[in-house]
């Protein structure tokens, strides 16, 4: 059985109030705002019976209004970068705001992060919605767009929908960074990765796909065994993996698979991942230099 509950967090000048909706069952505790639909925490048990925060956040609304690394938050319109923030749609070619190098990245100066969205009480969870305007961040056409967050026993579900007025690339996902050691754990060097994955996606020097789609075999990139993330980081180019990983082909039926797993011998705590999605992106939180201030960390 799951619990859900709602209280009041914060407000945010001039654009509202930001609640904090828990989801709750033995196992498993989530914590989720409606400032940007972001995952505050989420805790489990390990071995030892403890329960502990397994994804990194801020202790307060300020943390969040301030954030610049996307935290637990929902991203879009458009996950990821798109190049030059250029892209054309049905003969027109629209230019979106540039706030990364020369790409716009995760949706824009002002996305679905920084939006407070509507929350209604669903069976075993929330659904968090929101309306994007014809034009936001220089997107075309206006998207309802709403993600309802699930728990059952040990499973979480995000499921995402969108809606447009007029065709508009859309590419929703969260952007939470897991440890599965807990608060205060320095690195995540002693996990083990596991991406089913035959191909991946290289990047350019800005981490824009490059348009090729390469085999892992041979690679660093190959984890379609479970492999210790520490030793494997030292093998790939750049910062660290910051990828995305083929799933599937365009002929391949859109269904439910199980496409990674992330185990932390040290608790005993797992990790599994199941998506209807083509790809995954495997990101080793390159970007977090040590200067923010979090949940009884600095990351």
């Amino acid at each position: 059985m799951t619990h859900v509950s709602c209280q009041h967090w914060g407000e945010m000048p001039g654009l509202g109030s930001v609640d904090l909706w828990v989801l709750q069952t033995f196992q498993v505790q989530v914590e989720i705002l409606t400032l940007g639909a972001t995952i505050r925490s989420l805790s489990s048990r390990g071995k030892n019976g403890q329960m502990e925060d397994l994804v990194l956040g801020y202790d307060d609304l300020e943390g969040y209004v301030a954030d610049k690394r996307y935290l637990g938050a929902v991203v879009g319109r458009v996950a990821n970068r798109i190049a030059q923030g250029r892209f054309t749609v049905e003969g027109q070619e629209y230019q979106l705001d540039i706030n990364n190098g020369p790409n716009s990245l995760h949706g824009g100066l002002k996305a679905f992060n920084k939006a407070i969205w509507c929350a209604t009480a669903m069976k075993s969870g929330v659904q968090l919605s929101l309306t994007s305007p014809d034009g936001d961040q220089g997107y075309p056409g206006e998207v309802q767009a709403s993600v309802a967050y699930t728990l059952q026993g040990e499973t979480l579900t995000a499921e995402y929908r969108a809606r447009s007025t007029k065709t508009t690339p859309i590419n929703l996902t969260n952007h939470s960074y897991f440890n599965l050691a807990g608060q205060g754990a320095a690195d995540i060097y002693d996990h083990q990765v596991f991406i089913n994955a035959p191909s991946y996606l290289p990047v350019d020097d800005t981490s824009v796909p490059t348009g090729e789609i390469r085999s892992v075999e041979g690679t660093p990139f190959d984890l379609r065994k479970l492999v210790l993330i520490g030793p494997r980081l030292k093998e790939v180019p750049g910062l660290g993996f910051d990828h995305n990983f083929c799933l599937s082909s365009p002929r391949d039926t859109w269904e439910e698979r199980h496409v990674a797993r992330v185990c932390h011998p040290a608790s005993g705590r797992v990790l599994d991942v199941w998506t209807n999605q083509p790809g995954v992106q495997f990101y080793t939180a390159n970007f977090l230099d040590g200067s923010i201030m979090g949940k009884a960390f600095i990351s």
